[in-house]
């Protein structure tokens, strides 16, 4: 979803703020929503450094009113693009509300770069403090002087709405909770909100989605099969499995990271009524005419065609002893990465062997496969270990007892584990004032996306419940 926009800006009006390309414009004409905007942020909210960057944004004000809301999404760890005010459900949204839906890029990703490059030094100012400080100072300025943030009239103290899916549906959630004075309501999909060191639990969602496809079984079993041939330390046999698999010479680690790196985006996959391609594209494969091992690798080798990869560009996706030195903007998978090591860990594990549970990835995927590269990456002032259990108890716990959220969550959604309705441990409780809505069926932040004519009824009772939330919040 990323493409080349050119930037406008428009008159400076205060010293957070932006200018346009064609000054003098009438602020009454509506401009396109693939218009840039900038807003001007201090690399570090606390005083470390106190020098200005630019964060981008964008915007539809097609369907606002006076007295309509400001809702403010981000893609999280994706660029913004008028995806997000267009097509998304926020824009069905607006459109329900009188309202204005502005995209707000988040920092280090996209275009918004507080800082020149991506090394350690830099992301030093990359905290989830940080973060949220970014969205609260652009909310409020979109609160309080309106006229420096958007190019049409917006009516001053408007309610403020946050919402997303996924990590940005968690930032929508921890906006709420830390900024309630500004932040009136949110509209979280699947918040990932729970935080581990070792997320096997993420494994195990798949597992269960591939149970009721009837291939969980034959999936466990492949893997192990796999294992069975990395672990073995057969150097002929490695090479021919990851011919097998279509993939290219790699260490055992490397390319058991490859493998769960490519069928995990299948299941990653829209679950409609019509079609879940979850099942075409990974249950299909085991019908009983080949070995599960081989069924295995012709569903990776399905996506590797579908992707349009090759082995130059599967090595660079999966040598972990690639790329340690290179700082250049634009990593998204660095800056997420660097997230893990310094933040909370919720590295994608399978689960170990005494864990009791079959895994349905790799067990070579493992904290040795993720940890070193922290400070191979980031260099050696990083932690030997991320504070998971720090991260979770203080941002867990600060959603406990907050009104205006609203969780939705897919019964099949592969990040299910770590939402506020976990398959097993505890979550969130459902309340009149932070309800929550498990949609049968559907898989990741659903009901936040564009809406489609073979949705499932589950994810569409989703949109209705959270727009009469919303109208709520805001009357």
């Amino acid at each position: 979803m990323r493409r080349i926009i050119s930037l406008a800006f428009f008159a400076l009006a205060s010293s957070c703020q932006t200018s346009s390309s064609s000054e003098g414009e009438a602020a009454a004409s509506i401009p396109p929503s693939s218009t840039v905007y900038r807003f001007s942020q201090p690399i570090d909210h606390f005083g470390l450094n106190d020098d200005v960057w630019q964060q981008r944004y964008q915007l539809n004000a097609t369907f606002y009113k006076p007295g309509g809301p400001i809702i403010v999404v981000t893609p999280g760890e994706d660029a913004i693009s008028n995806y997000y005010t267009d097509r998304s459900y926020f824009n069905t949204l607006a459109q329900q509300t009188d309202g204005l839906v502005v995209a707000v890029e988040h920092r280090f990703y996209g275009d918004s770069n507080p800082m020149p490059d991506l090394s350690g030094a830099s992301l030093k100012f990359h905290t989830i403090d940080n973060v949220l400080e970014d969205f609260a100072t652009f909310a409020q300025a979109a609160k309080t002087d309106p006229a420096s943030v958007f190019p049409v009239d917006v009516s001053a103290n408007s309610k403020i709405i946050f919402g997303g899916g996924s990590y940005s549906g968690a930032i929508a959630a921890w906006m709420r909770a830390k900024y309630p004075e500004i932040v009136d309501g949110a509209w979280a999909s699947s918040a990932v909100v729970q935080y581990r060191l070792e997320n096997y639990q993420l494994d195990q969602s798949w597992g269960r989605h591939l149970a009721a496809l009837g291939c969980a079984t034959e999936m466990s079993q492949a893997a192990k099969e796999l294992d069975d041939i990395l672990f073995s330390g057969n150097q002929t046999a490695i090479g021919e499995v990851q011919a097998l698999f279509g993939s290219p010479e790699l260490t055992p680690r490397d390319f058991a990271g490859l493998v769960t790196s490519l069928i995990s985006i299948d299941a990653m996959s829209t679950i409609t009524k019509d079609v879940d391609y979850t099942r075409e594209s990974v249950c299909a494969y085991f019908d009983g005419k080949r070995s599960n091992l081989d069924s295995f690798a012709w569903a990776v080798r399905d996506t590797i065609s579908y992707l349009g990869l090759n082995h130059n560009s599967m090595t660079q996706m999966a040598d972990t002893s690639l790329n340690w030195s290179n700082h250049a903007l634009g990593q998204i998978d660095r800056v997420w990465y660097y997230q893990g090591c310094a933040w909370y860990g919720n590295w994608e594990v399978a689960a170990s062997k005494d864990s009791g549970v079959s895994p349905y990835r790799s067990r070579l995927v493992d904290l040795t496969y993720f940890e070193p590269n922290c400070k191979n990456k980031f260099g050696m002032d990083m932690p030997d270990r991320a504070d998971a259990d720090g991260f979770h108890e203080k941002w867990f716990n600060m959603l406990k007892n907050v009104s205006n959220i609203y969780y939705t969550v897919g019964s099949f959604d592969l990040w299910r584990g770590s939402t506020v309705v976990p398959w097993e441990g505890s979550g969130l409780p459902n309340t009149t004032e932070s309800p929550i809505y498990l949609m049968d069926g559907a898989g990741h932040s659903q009901d936040v996306a564009r809406i489609r004519a073979n949705d499932l009824d589950s994810v569409n009772n989703a949109r209705a419940i959270g727009s009469a939330l919303v109208k709520k919040w805001i009357a």
